[in-house]
C-alpha cells in the first residue's frame, strides 16, 4: 500500500505537472528549422511567435502564444543569458527596483521587444526545455523585417553575464563570445565604476573549475583566488563572489586581502581561515568545459559591496 504524499513529492508532482501541461499545450502554428540563421551548420530548433504582454526583468518575458488555443501568457526564462535581478517588478519603469544594473537591462530588453511591435519569435531545441515553470526559449526581436536575437545583444552590450545551457545549446558560443568582447570594453556590467566608486582595490583572480577527480566528489577542489596586487590591505566585507547562476557567497566582516597576498575560496564546506573561505556548497557550481558543439563553459564574477563587477574570468 502507497505510503501517504510527503511535501517534497507534492512538489515534484506539481513542477511534473506543469511540464506536462506545457508540452501538451504545443501551439500548432509552431515549425522548425535551423536555430541559427545563415549558419553552415546548426542543430534544429522549433519555432513559435507571440505577444509580449510584460517584461518582468532583462531575461524573464510573458508571452501570450500564436495558436495555443488561449489567451494566457506564458512566463518565458530567455536562454543562455542572466541580467542582473528586480526585487521590485513593474509595467512602470520607474516604479521598478533591483541589483546595479538590473533596472537597466530591464529597459533595454523592453525597449528590443517594443521597437518589434511587442511581437516576438520563441525557439527551442528541446519543446520541453523549462526553468522550474518557465519555458526556456531564445527569443528574437523584428527589426528592419528580419529576426534578430534578442539575448545576443544583451550580453554584447554587457547587460547580462553568459549563462550556457546543455539543452539549449545552440546559441552557446556566439553568446560566450559575445561576452568576452564586452569584458574586454568594459561595456556596463564590465565597468568597475558602473555602479559608482567603490573601495580602491588592485586585484587578480584565478579560477579552477575543473576539480581533480570527479567534481561532485570534490567540491572544494574547485575554488577561486583573489590576489591582491596593490600597496593597501583590502577589506572584502560586503563583497561577493557567484558563477554565472544566481547563487552569490558574501564574504564575512574581518575577511581582508592584505597588500601582495591572496585569499581562496573554495566551493564546498569547510571552516573558514584568515586567508580561506568555504561557500558551503554541495554540488561543485563552475560548468566545466565540454570541447564540443555544445560549447559548454562559465564563469566566476566578484563584485564589491556597490554591485560593481571588479574582477572576473570567463572561459569556454
Amino acid at each position: 500500500m502507497a505510503g501517504p504524499i510527503t511535501w517534497e513529492m507534492g512538489v515534484r508532482l506539481f513542477f511534473a505537472s506543469v511540464v506536462a501541461t506545457l508540452v501538451l499545450a504545443a501551439p500548432a502554428s509552431a515549425s522548425t528549422g535551423k536555430c541559427v540563421a545563415g549558419a553552415g551548420w546548426s542543430p534544429t530548433c522549433t519555432f513559435w511567435t507571440g505577444k509580449v504582454t510584460f517584461v518582468a526583468d532583462g531575461d524573464t518575458i510573458d508571452v501570450d502564444i500564436d495558436g495555443d488555443g488561449t489567451h494566457r501568457a506564458r512566463r518565458v526564462r530567455v536562454t543562455g543569458i542572466n541580467a542582473m535581478e528586480l526585487r521590485v517588478y513593474s509595467h512602470t519603469p520607474s516604479r521598478r527596483r533591483g541589483d546595479c544594473h538590473g533596472v537597466e537591462a530591464t529597459a533595454r530588453m523592453e525597449q528590443l521587444i517594443r521597437r518589434s511591435h511587442w511581437r516576438v519569435r520563441l525557439a527551442a531545441q528541446d519543446r520541453r526545455s523549462h526553468s522550474n515553470v518557465r519555458l526556456r526559449r531564445q527569443i528574437s526581436v523584428r527589426r528592419h523585417g528580419k529576426w534578430i536575437d534578442a539575448g545576443r545583444i544583451m550580453v554584447a552590450e554587457g547587460h547580462a553575464l553568459w549563462l550556457g545551457n546543455p539543452i539549449e545549446w545552440a546559441w552557446n558560443r556566439a553568446y560566450a563570445q559575445a561576452t568576452d568582447r564586452a569584458a574586454a570594453n568594459h561595456l556596463r556590467l564590465f565597468d568597475p565604476q558602473g555602479c559608482g566608486a567603490g573601495p580602491a582595490a588592485q586585484l587578480s583572480m584565478q579560477l579552477n573549475w575543473d576539480a581533480p577527480h570527479n567534481d561532485h566528489d570534490n567540491v572544494n577542489g574547485e575554488w577561486a583566488r583573489i590576489r591582491n596586487t596593490g600597496a593597501q590591505p583590502v577589506n572584502l566585507h560586503g563583497w561577493w563572489f557567484r558563477d554565472s547562476d544566481l547563487r552569490r557567497f558574501a564574504f564575512p566582516a574581518g575577511a581582508v586581502i592584505p597588500a601582495g597576498g591572496a585569499v581562496t575560496l573554495h566551493m564546498g564546506h569547510g571552516t573558514n581561515t584568515r586567508d580561506t573561505f568555504y561557500w558551503g556548497l554541495s554540488t561543485p557550481p563552475l560548468d566545466n568545459i565540454s570541447y564540443d558543439d555544445k560549447a559548454r563553459g562559465d564563469g566566476g564574477y566578484l563584485f564589491d559591496p556597490r554591485g560593481n563587477l571588479r574582477v572576473w574570468v570567463i572561459y569556454h
